[in-house]
C-alpha cells in the first residue's frame, strides 16, 4: 500500500510541472524577465518548504553538513538551470514537446544512472524492456514534434 501511495505523489507532482511551467511562463511575460520569474519561483518554493518545517518540526543534523559531498550543493543550481530552461522553452516549443523531451531526457540519465549505480539505492540493470521502454518515449516525442 506504501508504494501505491508514493506512486499516486509522483504522478501527481509530474502532472504539475506542465502548471508550474505554464505559470512561471505566464509571470516571466508579465514581468519582462523569464530569470527573475524563475528566482520569484524559487524564492516562494523556499518560503514554502520554511512553513512546512515549522509546521511539521522537521529537524536535521548541522553536523551533516560536514559529511556531505561538495558536488551536492550543484543539485540547486540544477534546479535553476532546469526551471529557467522551461520557461524559456515552453512558450517556444509548447507543453507536449518541451516535457516530452523532459521525459525523454530523465529516462535516459536514470536507465545509466540505475545500470552504472550513480546516486543511487539499488542498481538496475539495463535491459531490453528497458530498451523498449526508452524508445517508446523518443518515439511519442518524435511524433509529438512531427504531428
Amino acid at each position: 500500500m506504501d508504494k501505491i501511495i508514493w506512486i499516486i505523489l509522483v504522478a501527481i507532482a509530474g502532472s504539475l510541472l506542465p502548471v508550474q511551467a505554464g505559470l512561471n511562463t505566464k509571470m516571466g511575460k508579465e514581468i519582462a524577465s523569464p530569470v527573475w520569474a524563475s528566482l520569484i519561483s524559487f524564492v516562494v518554493g523556499a518560503i514554502a518548504l520554511l512553513i512546512y518545517v515549522a509546521i511539521t518540526k522537521n529537524a536535521f543534523q548541522v553536523s551533516g553538513f560536514k559529511t556531505v559531498p561538495a558536488y551536492t550543493w550543484v543539485a540547486g543550481a540544477l534546479g535553476a538551470f532546469y526551471v529557467t530552461v522551461v520557461v524559456l522553452a515552453f512558450p517556444k516549443l509548447g507543453p507536449a514537446l518541451t516535457f516530452g523531451l523532459i521525459v525523454a531526457g530523465q529516462l535516459l540519465i536514470s536507465l545509466f544512472l540505475d545500470h552504472f549505480n550513480i546516486l543511487v539505492h539499488q542498481q538496475h540493470s539495463i535491459n531490453i524492456y528497458r530498451i523498449i521502454g526508452m524508445l517508446l518515449i523518443v518515439g511519442g516525442v518524435v511524433l509529438i514534434r512531427k504531428f
